[in-house]
């Protein structure tokens, strides 16, 4: 239940078009559902703008569906992140219409309207194809969140040429979030050329000495250009949510 949903339903009750009692019926359940295994959170919406978002990691596929069945059944749109292939196929069993992107390992249940919450466009950049699932994560993320979003990937440092021919994309965007592995170096470069703030995502790619991200994570922590913030390694999800927030203001 979102601000609107509940200003409807006050005021429904005090036109009369709804009973008091059946209002409490429908809230509550605020500020969480408790199913025992879980503890939905509802009141999010509300506090947040965003309903919960299901990380889909050490979930059976009986548990994430039943958490998937009781947001959806708030009217919400639902995003799931990190899904699993059983997860998957089980919430198409009871959620048809819902839409899986196996690149980005989401599932996103629309309902209601898109309301386009952002006041500019969010731009995506990954440094390299093999970055492109966390910066899918991230692009599905934004555009659930009410954002105009920009793709732009495969525009690493070894071509620099390849960002510097798309520099309208950089200038037009408000919030930039940037996915690189290896030594971690594209962000630090997009935070020279714009005047935006600038999220650096750390991805897991690249070889022995890049630890699975960590050298990325200490090359960002460390950028040199002072409008670049940095999240946890392969947090698309993360990232985009700042960058929805930062959009808002």
């Amino acid at each position: 239940m979102d601000a609107n949903r509940l200003k409807t339903l006050l005021e429904q009750v005090r036109t009369g078009e709804v009973t008091p009692d059946a209002a409490l019926d429908q809230i509550k359940t605020l500020p969480f559902e408790d199913l025992g295994f879980a503890k939905v959170d509802h009141q999010r919406a509300l506090r947040m703008g965003v309903p919960e978002v299901i990380f889909g990691p050490g979930k059976s596929p009986e548990h994430f569906v039943e958490i998937f069945d009781r947001l959806a059944g708030r009217g919400n749109t639902v995003l799931a992140t990190r899904v699993s292939q059983e997860q998957v196929a089980l919430t198409l069993t009871r959620f048809p219409q819902v839409e899986h992107n196996p690149t980005a390992r989401t599932l996103v249940l629309r309902q209601g309207s898109q309301e386009k919450l952002g006041k500019g466009t969010i731009g995506i950049i990954s440094a390299g194809t093999s970055d492109i699932p966390v910066a899918e994560e991230a692009a599905v993320t934004a555009e659930v969140m009410g954002n105009d979003i920009t793709r732009l990937f495969d525009v690493g440092v070894a071509g620099l040429h390849r960002l510097l021919s798309n520099s309208d994309v950089l200038r037009q965007a408000r919030v930039l979030v940037v996915c690189a592995g290896m030594e971690g170096a594209l962000p630090s470069v997009v935070g020279g050329l714009v005047s935006v703030p600038v999220i650096a995502v750390p991805t897991s790619v690249g070889y022995g000495a890049a630890f699975g991200g960590i050298a990325a994570l200490l090359g960002m922590i460390n950028s040199c250009a002072s409008n670049v913030s940095v999240v946890n390694i392969d947090n698309g999800f993360g990232a985009a949510y700042v960058a929805s927030l930062i959009n808002r203001l």
